[in-house]
């Protein structure tokens, strides 16, 4: 791979959230309207370059790095809990001094701000989540046949087992960027570099490692029940856009029945796109996204 793809790039810059340095950036004039995008799980806040480009032509957008995730600080004991990942969000607009802003989220990032919109529903002008509503009903049926015992016991050895993980290494950012595309085949070879360059560190021995904290592959045995994040998608005023791929492992809302737990919803299936939707149809989601932040 010999180039990369010609985007601006942003402005990075930090906030504090429980003493955490956490790392957002900016795109699009500082008086614009704001917009804020989260992104998802292992995934690092330069995933929207492409969204965000188009998009500041006629918003000033703020693009946050997760707790644990691209440049932010990683957590040292304890686990990522998206009560947590909830707080950085309020904090990132307590810094910005926002009062208000439509958000885009995408899986971790859309199930992050899907419940932030249910706590604080006077803060969220407009919702988009892409695939950002969690495990299917099917799929938390089965997990709550396994006991409190067991869910424990698996915590403690997957919490243990992390602790001997180390980060896999590459030789180089070209075999990092085909193993991203391996991942997503919807991905172009440019799309995949440009993921790639952003989302790896060098590594003292020369090799490239992932830019997120293994621990965040960990889910916490214990949190919010089915029923309680679904009080939060009914507590959510504002318009909410979910958007899901129709290659997807994700389950469609409507017939799922979890569109109906929202007052004011909105639900449309992409042909040709995985999981990562905004970059499989960015030819189509786009213009979707404009006509809807804009209110038609």
């Amino acid at each position: 791979m010999s180039s990369i793809p010609n985007l601006a790039g942003p402005t990075s810059r930090f906030f504090t959230s429980q003493r955490l340095r956490l790392h957002y950036v900016e795109w699009g004039a500082q008086d614009a309207p704001p917009l804020v995008l989260v992104h998802g799980g292992r995934d690092h806040c330069r995933n929207w370059d492409w969204v965000a480009t188009d998009l500041a032509k006629d918003y000033h957008i703020v693009a946050p790095d997760l707790r644990g995730h691209g440049d932010s600080a990683w957590l040292i004991g304890g686990g990522y809990r998206m009560t947590d990942y909830v707080y950085d969000l309020t904090q990132l607009f307590f810094h910005l001094r926002l009062e208000q802003a439509p958000i885009i989220g995408h899986s971790l990032g859309g199930a992050i701000t899907l419940q932030f919109a249910g706590a604080f529903p006077n803060m969220v002008e407009r919702l988009i989540a892409i695939e950002g509503l969690g495990l299917s009903p099917e799929r938390l049926e089965r997990d709550a046949q396994i006991s409190t015992q067991e869910k424990m016991q698996k915590w403690v050895s997957e919490t243990r087992g992390a602790a001997g993980r180390t980060s896999k290494r590459y030789a180089s950012i070209e075999e990092a960027a085909a193993r991203m595309h391996e991942a997503n085949r919807h991905l172009s070879q440019e799309q995949a570099w440009h993921l790639t360059v952003h989302g790896v560190n060098q590594n003292e021995d020369g090799t490239y490692s992932w830019k997120f904290d293994n621990y965040v592959r960990i889910n916490r045995p214990f949190g919010l029940t089915p029923e309680e994040t679904r009080d939060f998608w009914r507590e959510i005023k504002c318009p909410v856009l979910l958007i899901r791929g129709k290659e997807s492992w994700a389950s469609d809302p409507i017939k799922d029945g979890r569109a109906a737990f929202f007052k004011n919803a909105r639900v449309e299936n992409f042909e040709k796109a995985g999981h990562w939707v905004h970059h499989d149809r960015l030819d189509a989601f786009l213009p979707m996204a404009r006509d809807f932040l804009s209110g038609k």
